[in-house]
């Protein structure tokens, strides 16, 4: 009976911190979208301020006494916090030099990748039901962005490298939250302003520092409200991010990613009347049936390894 009340609760918060990722994420999407298109407001300086509203209010919640910082090495966090801002970058590069549909088409390869580094690097195994469930996510990303697909030499480098980078920045936060036995806040706390550093040395190369555009640009009172507001989002979507797979696994935050991709379509043909094709209808089918199968099988698989475990001796 404690056993189910353990298993029930934990379920609970899983299915709270899923619920959290998913409102949060779509909200900043059509958030962003919004500063984007009415005020034209960077893309990496906003990121940049996402991570520093981010360690400000991690900063609020320790001393609310709602988690206890643990002292870090920085060399045990500086990969990690490298491997944000590349992930970043090159994700920017790749939009920039990519149309939308190949950029999605990439960003699908994320979780085989880190299924390859996970067993390749870190001898974690992964069931024949598991990696088929990809065969109709990666067809249902195709079916998306079919029509939109268009490879040139350099767009695909940055793809190449985006989808990297992306992988091991994934799934190193599941693997320092155990290593370095830390929790979700008390991972991200240190890697924030490390991570923010490093982007701000990144951001003159990109985008314009000042004038029309640029960061100390002459930005309306409204346009740095929504952009509060989008960093405060952002508090959320990160810390939740790092939650879901410190207590899942990167593939399954992966998995949930490729629902929220789902999710975020189907909005912007409801709120914004985005058109949205039978290809694309089909596709978003595809793609929800693997994430379908994908839960079905892995919570089939834990309650077999709870089973084991009940009956050993």
């Amino acid at each position: 009976m404690a056993n189910r009340m353990s298993d029930l609760f934990s379920n609970s918060r899983l299915v709270i911190g899923l619920l959290a990722n998913l409102l949060s994420s779509i909200c900043i999407v059509f958030i962003n979208k919004w500063i984007y298109v009415h005020y034209g407001f960077p893309n990496m300086t906003l990121t940049l301020i996402h991570f520093v509203v981010t360690w400000l209010g991690l900063w609020v919640c320790q001393k609310m006494d709602i988690f206890a910082p643990k002292s870090l090495q920085p060399t045990k966090i500086i990969w990690l916090a490298l491997s944000f801002c590349g992930f970043v970058a090159f994700t920017n590069l790749s939009l920039q030099n990519n149309t939308i549909g190949t950029y999605q088409l990439a960003k699908v390869m994320t979780t085989p990748v880190i299924i390859v580094i996970q067993t390749m690097y870190y001898k974690k195994t992964f069931s024949t039901k598991i990696k088929l469930t990809l065969v109709p996510i990666t067809l249902g990303v195709i079916l998306n962005s079919y029509y939109d697909v268009r490879f040139n030499l350099l767009g695909m480098v940055f793809a190449t490298l985006g989808v990297f980078v992306t992988s091991l920045y994934q799934v190193w936060v599941g693997v320092k939250q155990h290593e370095l036995q830390v929790n979700s806040m008390q991972l991200l706390y240190y890697q924030a302003p490390m991570s923010s550093a490093f982007l701000l040395s990144l951001v003159p190369f990109f985008e314009p520092l000042s004038g029309e555009g640029g960061i100390f640009g002459p930005w309306s009172f409204p346009a740095l409200a929504m952009v509060m507001l989008s960093g405060l989002i952002a508090f959320l979507v990160n810390l939740s991010i790092y939650w879901i797979i410190g207590n899942t696994s990167a593939v399954t935050y992966n998995m949930f990613g490729h629902f929220k991709f789902c999710i975020t379509l189907l909005g912007g043909y409801v709120l914004f009347q985005d058109p949205l094709s039978l290809n694309q209808g089909l596709g978003i089918l595809c793609t929800l049936a693997g994430i379908l199968s994908y839960t079905h099988f892995k919570l089939a698989e834990q309650e077999e390894g709870k089973s084991k475990l009940v009956q050993r001796p």
